[in-house]
């Protein structure tokens, strides 16, 4: 993974992508971490630097190689679990496991509507995972303000 830039951000901004850096490199079997805001827009990745790498055709790791795939990917899974769980009166979603035969998406709400979205190993241990993003989640969710969305926004689309 290549460390972000952090030059210039917050305190809070930097903790996030610390966080978010560390799930990353510390939980075995994560492949990236995205954070996407309640309107779908990404707020965080773990590796920003291939945010165009699907358009380049260069080979990668996550969905088609691109940190904005997997943060559309999160973003429609939460969309269609909240619409799932009105239909059905269940409440709120507070996480969604997607398992594959080539890998896993765990996708994981945060306090304020935005979603924690992880790509994983098909081998990973899924409660490990789950687990580390809770901790995340526990963590930024109440750090999520307006302005630090604000804030995250204008960096991600400074580092297209």
């Amino acid at each position: 993974m290549t460390a972000p830039s952090t030059f210039g951000l917050s305190t809070e901004a930097r903790n996030l992508h610390w966080l978010l850096s560390n799930l990353v490199e510390e939980v075995p079997g994560v492949h990236s971490v995205t954070v996407v805001s309640s309107d779908g827009l990404m707020l965080l990745s773990s590796d920003p630097g291939r945010q165009t790498a699907a358009a380049t055709g260069s080979p990668q790791d996550g969905p088609r190689g691109s940190s904005a795939d997997l943060a559309t990917i999160v973003s429609g899974i939460g969309s269609l679990t909240v619409g799932a769980a009105k239909l059905m009166d269940g409440g709120g979603v507070k996480q969604t496991m997607v398992a594959m035969d080539e890998g896993s998406v765990f996708v994981m709400s945060i306090s304020d509507g935005s979603l924690l979205g992880v790509h994983a190993t098909p081998d990973c241990d899924m409660s490990v995972i789950a687990y580390h993003m809770a901790l995340f989640v526990g963590r930024a969710g109440h750090v999520l303000t307006p302005e630090l969305r604000s804030e995250l926004r204008k960096s991600m689309e400074s580092a297209q």
